[in-house]
């Protein structure tokens, strides 16, 4: 069959003059644009450009009859493509008039494809084999007019493709065009595929970005200290939104510039209308998924892990890992999740939603797996902070990483978050208990030398300043998740949640081993010396701590510090009482006189019950430095001026020179500078007592 578009001259010239309404089946979408909006002069344009240039009756015909040659008009892409918006409208009309007309009615007549048809077609297709080869320099997406030509091109092959391919009599008569545009049509929509991955890719522009302000940085675990510090230096660079000088963006990730971002939605859409929007959306999802996880490494440092992963690390590796995704979470809630629907809306309107969430879902919910199985690891004390920071990033972030799914969604992900705080809870929970169980289990018999504050007081005083730095949390954690029971227990006191009663019975646990310890010491003033400095130490930490200080309330400060009195009352009733009954004038006198052995031999005895006071409590240990000047300054008023009475009083019977020398060992301010050296801890300071002795 000879084919149409070789014999112009069989066009039906009446079909020019006819009118309608325009549809084309391949751009539904457009259909608002085509109706009544060919009028007959468009549609005459087209059958009379196609007489001008056939007739038989042509001059220029005549003068190829003649032996003259035709003078050669230039046709270019854009003077076809301008032919060829005219000749659609007269195509769509005869599909529309002869859509259900049948074969066997014979309704359906032959229509005929003008040249300049397939003319366009290989125009285009040199357009697209310069693109292929590298020609021109230039990239075209950077070029405005030559976005708007190409993409204005391909979309005229694929509206010229769907009226030829719903047109019957084309696809009786022009087998041969129809593949050879379907096949450029496939080149452009390759094209188009190849160019949108790379602009995609590689139009990302790096941006500063917002990264959220970690409040619980600030926080100190006594496992983590030194790890928390780092952190801090971490966060000073990422606690706040670093906006770029250029740019008034609302959200500056993903960081596409606005031009870019026009060309990728325009590409979407011409390849929509050419049926090729899966490959497009494939491209989409693939790349920005890609983009999206390298962000997050590049910024937050995050990589996937599997849950297997998470059960397997040793707690180094999985505490270093936990800020990193607190980190990664909030920021995904705040930027990333938030930037990736916005683009998504501006290069698929209409159609975000889905691509969004096939983006961002399978994160979310890797995001929630880790959460679930940091709570299913082993349990010990030191992991209770780092969980804690996770159950207040789900708490807190998750609200607007929810808004941003779909109601469908949004369910799945609520009840994965409900699932992953209830075990982070309950672990929490559990790990805060234990505490408890250490302190009755530590039954240690060796006692703390010196007196000095025991290490349970220090790790349990540390663990529950830093606890009661999450102190609204764990009251949520405790009213929420716990699901303990103590039938053997006292039920809790009216007015105090769950939370300070667990604490309170934690205090009234230790107060209660370190009574157990002090009976360790043989020596009673070292007991109560030790008492005292665990009791203060005590104080000063729940003095020190606003949120542990509101919990136990100042009836119990009072009341701690009166007990501390009573063991300071009784260390120097037990140690200075007894070396004060030698400062006593009972037996130096008789009949009226000094009995002066009995007075020598006292001085002997104050002497050398001082000289062992001073050789033992100077290696004792008061580290808190209010409790030694108390304690020094108590026995100083006590001790000088009995011991300065009794020189005057007794000091004046004994001779002169040796014998003055051998029984008075210390002046008054000998004993007030040897009293001084008390409680340091220093073994070596009893070899220094005479050596401070004043003349």
């Amino acid at each position: 069959m000879e084919k149409n578009d070789k014999d112009p001259d069989h066009d039906d010239k009446s079909k020019g003059d006819e009118k309608g309404d325009v549809v084309s089946d391949a751009h539904p979408s457009d259909d608002a644009h085509h109706q009544d909006g060919i009028s007959n002069e468009n549609v005459d344009v087209v059958g009379n450009a196609e007489t001008d240039h056939q007739d038989p009756g042509d001059n220029n015909v005549d003068k190829v009859s003649q032996g003259e040659e035709a003078p050669e008009i230039r046709q270019t892409l854009e003077s076809l493509s301008e032919e060829l918006d005219q000749f659609l409208p007269t195509l769509s009309l005869h599909m529309e008039e002869h859509k259900d007309s049948t074969e066997e009615k014979g309704e359906d007549g032959y229509f005929q494809i003008p040249q300049f048809v397939g003319k366009f077609l290989d125009l285009f297709e040199e357009k697209l084999s310069k693109y292929d080869s590298g020609e021109p320099k230039t990239v075209w997406y950077q070029d405005p007019e030559e976005v708007s030509s190409l993409l204005e091109a391909v979309d005229r092959v694929s509206k010229l493709m769907g009226l030829l391919l719903n047109t019957k009599s084309c696809l009786d008569h022009h087998e041969s065009l129809i593949n050879h545009a379907g096949s450029i049509q496939q080149r452009a929509m390759a094209f188009l595929e190849d160019e949108f991955r790379i602009i995609l890719e590689e139009s990302v522009t790096k941006e500063s970005v917002v990264v959220t302000d970690d409040s619980n940085s600030q926080r100190r675990s006594t496992a983590d200290q030194q790890d928390h510090q780092n952190d801090v230096v971490v966060s000073q660079d990422h606690d706040q939104m670093l906006v770029p000088e250029c740019g008034d963006q609302e959200i500056e990730y993903p960081g596409y510039p606005e031009d870019v971002v026009v060309v990728l939605r325009k590409i979407a859409e011409k390849m929509k209308a050419g049926g090729y929007g899966w490959e497009c959306r494939e491209v989409y999802l693939v790349g920005r998924r890609n983009i999206l996880m390298r962000t997050l490494k590049q910024d937050c440092e995050f990589e996937k892990v599997s849950i297997d992963e998470v059960q397997k690390m040793s707690w180094d590796t999985l505490e270093r890992e936990i800020p990193i995704w607190n980190k990664t979470f909030k920021d995904c809630s705040s930027l990333f999740f938030p930037g990736e629907l916005k683009l998504a809306e501006r290069i698929f309107p209409g159609d975000e939603g889905n691509l969004f969430c096939i983006v961002t879902h399978g994160l979310a919910i890797q995001f929630l797996g880790f959460a679930e199985a940091v709570a299913m690891t082993r349990r010990s004390t030191e992991k209770l902070f780092k969980i804690l920071d996770i159950y207040e990033t789900l708490r807190d972030s998750f609200p607007a990483m929810e808004e941003l799914f779909p109601e469908e969604l949004r369910s799945e992900l609520r009840n994965e978050v409900t699932s992953a705080r209830s075990r982070l809870g309950e672990t929490a929970i559990h790990i805060f208990c234990d505490l408890e169980h250490s302190i009755k289990s530590d039954s240690s018999k060796t006692p703390v030398p010196g007196g000095a504050v025991h290490p349970l007081t220090r790790y349990t005083m540390n663990y529950l300043k830093y606890s009661c730095e999450y102190k609204d949390t764990l009251e949520q954690v405790f009213k929420s998740h716990s699901k303990m029971e103590r039938e053997e227990e006292e039920p809790v006191e009216s007015g105090n949640s769950a939370f300070a009663s667990q604490l309170m019975r934690i205090m009234e646990l230790l107060d209660g081993n370190l009574e157990t310890k002090s009976k360790q010491y043989k020596d009673i003033p070292l007991s109560c010396i030790f008492m005292m400095n665990n009791g203060r130490y005590i104080v000063q930490k729940i003095k020190g701590s606003a949120e542990i200080h509101e919990v136990m309330g100042d009836t119990w400060c009072r009341r701690r510090s009166s007990e501390l009195r009573n063991y300071h009352k009784n260390y120097q009733r037990e140690t200075w009482g007894k070396l004060l009954g030698f400062l006593g004038h009972e037996g130096l006198m008789h009949n009226g006189k000094i009995v002066k052995p009995n007075l020598k031999e006292r001085f002997k005895s104050f002497n050398a019950t001082f000289d062992e006071i001073h050789k033992t409590q100077t290696t004792w240990v008061v580290n808190d430095e209010q409790l030694q000047s108390e304690l020094r300054v108590s026995i100083t008023a006590v001790m000088i001026p009995a011991y300065r009475a009794f020189m005057a009083r007794f000091g004046q019977y004994l001779d002169p020179g040796r014998q003055t020398e051998k029984y008075v060992k210390y002046q008054p301010e000998d004993i007030e500078d040897l009293i001084d050296q008390l409680f340091e801890g220093n073994t070596s300071s009893s070899s220094t007592a005479t050596a401070r002795r004043r003349t």
